[in-house]
């Protein structure tokens, strides 16, 4: 492991693939590193075409035995479609227990009032219903969850013996607009990383450079991921070797890109004393 300086990040262009409501945190540490974050939203959401599912299962709230939150807009979705409904989801009862894929998903259910009781480690659906395990055994599931989520999840539950109800809790999509004069400064590698925090935006942005061009940036710049997910995304993008935050909180992400510049920094002092 390289040793991290307080000068790793100085001075890098770090762009983050989503909005900046979502990228405040990351980009205020960040910039407390002397990094310059550049947020270009790769990632946009809208309403489930059909709130059907959706409102039949939060009417029946009380019979699950867990409700599984994946991200922080399923939190989201999940107190929006509450409040149109009048409902409140926020239960001080045992039931449904809650339970988040990661810490930043445990925080944003925290903030919106729900008491979760369990966060996985290995920050990954499948990971979090292996660490559950034989406590779903029999159990009531209520998944709320993207229109394009991976499919893993479902499939893993339903190994433990869990019933399943998944429903569309809101939809993932492209944005209408993307900066391209931000695009083009990425194609021409004056930035020095871009980050990814889900498959949606690594599709998206293959989509609106060109998948050959997307595999040549990592000759030009560092390819993060956050989360073991979207690295796999990037590696089925052509991405050999993505610099990869296995946690996905603020901190974790900025550990990792220090210790990829503290590394690249400490090869070329080595090979400028070789010369």
């Amino acid at each position: 492991m390289a040793e991290v300086t307080p000068k790793s990040l100085a001075g890098k262009r770090i762009v983050i693939t989503r909005s900046a409501a979502q990228s405040e945190v990351l980009a205020r540490e960040l910039s407390a590193r002397g990094a310059i974050p550049v947020v270009i939203p790769l990632v946009s959401f809208a309403d489930p075409e059909d709130f059907a599912p959706f409102d039949a299962a939060l009417a029946e709230i009380e019979g699950f035995d867990w409700m599984i939150l994946t991200s922080a807009q399923a939190v989201r979705a999940v107190v929006k479609r509450g409040e149109e409904l009048k409902r409140s989801l926020v239960r001080s009862e045992s039931k449904p227990r809650i339970a988040c894929v990661g810490p930043v998903t445990g925080e944003t259910a925290r903030q919106a009032g729900f008491q979760v009781e369990y966060v996985a480690e290995t920050h990954s659906g499948a990971g979090l219903a292996g660490e559950l395990g034989n406590r779903l055994q029999g159990s009531k599931i209520f998944l709320p969850r993207s229109d394009r989520a991976n499919p893993d999840l479902p499939s893993a539950l339903s190994r433990y013996g869990a019933e399943v109800t998944e429903v569309i809790a809101y939809r993932t999509l492209r944005p209408s607009a993307v900066d391209e004069r931000h695009l083009r400064q990425i194609a021409e590698g004056s930035t020095d990383a871009v980050l990814f925090f889900s498959p949606s935006a690594v599709q998206h942005f293959g989509e609106l450079l060109g998948s050959e061009e997307f595999r040549a940036l990592q000759d030009k710049l560092a390819i993060a991921a956050v989360g073991p997910v979207t690295a796999n995304a990037l590696r089925g993008a052509g991405v050999r070797r993505p610099v990869i935050s296995a946690d996905t909180t603020a901190a974790a992400v900025v550990e990792a890109l220090e210790e990829h510049f503290a590394g690249t920094m400490k090869q070329a002092s080595a090979g400028a004393k070789r010369q």
